[in-house]
């Protein structure tokens, strides 16, 4: 089975949070895939835990490493469409290009974002969700 993920579940797992196992057991055994939008995302997310002191400037390239260790599909998106939910929904673009990957891909979305979670459901996407 193919799983739209979403860049926070990369980021539990390149910063060693405590929901890795949960995720790596989870998605164990499928593939994951994403926008292609996804590695200036990770980036962008370094940095912003980065200015909130969360990572010292000296981890950003290692955990950027340890991101990009993950075996990804990266897909293009129909933007115009994305930002259509978006509208709809008022949540940000890039949350809303990971939603439209996943009804273009006919596949599950996992994320940690409980405004994702109720957007893609109200759009009818299975969504994937750590037990606990």
């Amino acid at each position: 089975m193919k799983i739209v993920a979403d860049t926070n579940a990369f980021l539990v797992v390149a910063l060693e949070e405590p929901e890795k196992g949960a995720l790596i057991a989870l998605t164990a055994g499928h593939d994951l895939i994403a926008p292609e939008v996804l590695p200036f995302e990770v980036g962008n997310a370094l940095t912003t835990l980065m200015r909130r002191r969360r990572l010292r400037p000296d981890q950003l390239t290692s955990v950027w490493e340890a991101a990009q260790r993950i075996p990804v599909e990266l897909r293009r998106i129909d933007v115009r469409s994305a930002l259509v939910i978006a509208g709809r929904f008022g949540i940000y673009a890039y949350d809303a290009y990971f939603i439209e990957c996943a009804i273009h891909s006919r596949a599950p979305l996992l994320t940690l974002d409980q405004q994702m979670i109720r957007v893609a459901r109200e759009l009818s996407v299975e969504t994937l969700e750590l037990e606990g």
